[in-house]
């Protein structure tokens, strides 16, 4: 039979010891999560379910990479369909003028006049195509490359082809020669329309690239969204249950102090029996 009235020993009050600090260790946990907004916010929590959390974090930090590049790529697709959709525009008033040189019964002070604009337009649509730049990235000159970028985590690459033919056609344009009605019409049928079917390929080539990486950074905003939601369920806390929890621990930290108050006070209670 065990000693229940000692003045060195008191194992109500160890007992008490015991659940105080249970409760203390169960409440600094729930106020980490309250405080944090994390159930796993590491891997002394949880110790597979981190290692987990922290793969998806890379994975998540990833697709924001390849975001920001297929985000880049489109701006110097758009910035290439810019300058390809002004000059086609410029072909209209090209087309014109090219048109007006052909007929031989202007007289020749109109037809220095006419020629006089129609440099004027090729000088424009030079400078259309020279200022269709993004980043340092040109699409529609005649030393241009093709831009490829990363699509995907899997290593899969989009591309935005190379137009260099745009600036190679409108250079003959501008060295062809427009002095007589003949060379204009030769112009007309030879370099202008290979110019202007070369925009309109550029354009199609161009618009359907352009639209490919808006699809795709699409799909990676929705999968990093549902990525970052799975990874919520991993790590995150129950907010509303944890301040229930919270609560509750409290309560329970001040019956195992109050009951710990009243096992150290047992041993008073044996000067009781000495007293007269």
């Amino acid at each position: 039979m065990s000693i229940q009235n000692s003045v060195f020993t008191n194992p109500s009050a160890f007992t008490a010891l015991r659940a105080l600090n249970k409760v203390n260790r169960n409440l600094d946990k729930t106020q980490n999560k309250v405080s944090t907004g994390l159930r796993v916010a590491s891997s002394l929590d949880d110790a597979s379910a981190f290692a987990v959390a922290q793969g998806i974090r890379g994975e998540i930090r990833a697709l924001d990479s390849v975001r920001q590049g297929l985000n880049n790529s489109k701006a110097v697709g758009k910035v290439a369909v810019a300058g390809a959709t002004a000059l086609s525009n410029l072909l209209v008033d090209i087309r014109q003028k090219l048109t007006e040189l052909a007929n031989s019964s202007i007289s020749a002070t109109q037809r220095t006049i006419i020629r006089r604009d129609y440099d004027e337009l090729i000088s424009q649509a030079a400078g259309f195509v020279a200022n269709a730049t993004y980043n340092g990235f040109q699409l529609l000159t005649s030393g241009a490359n093709t831009v490829s970028t990363l699509a995907n985590l899997g290593g899969s690459q989009l591309d935005l082809t190379r137009q260099r033919n745009v600036k190679l056609h409108l250079n003959s344009m501008a060295t062809a020669t427009t002095t007589t009605a003949a060379n204009a019409q030769s112009v007309l049928v030879g370099e202008f329309s290979r110019l202007e079917a070369t925009v309109a390929q550029a354009l199609g080539t161009l618009g359907a690239e352009v639209r490919a990486l808006e699809l795709q950074t699409t799909f990676l905003e929705e999968l990093r969204d549902t990525t970052e939601i799975g990874l919520g369920n991993i790590v995150d806390a129950d907010l509303a249950r944890e301040s229930a929890r919270l609560t509750s621990q409290q309560i329970q930290q001040e019956l195992s102090v109050q009951t710990l108050t009243i096992a150290n006070g047992r041993p008073n209670t044996i000067l009781g029996l000495f007293r007269r």
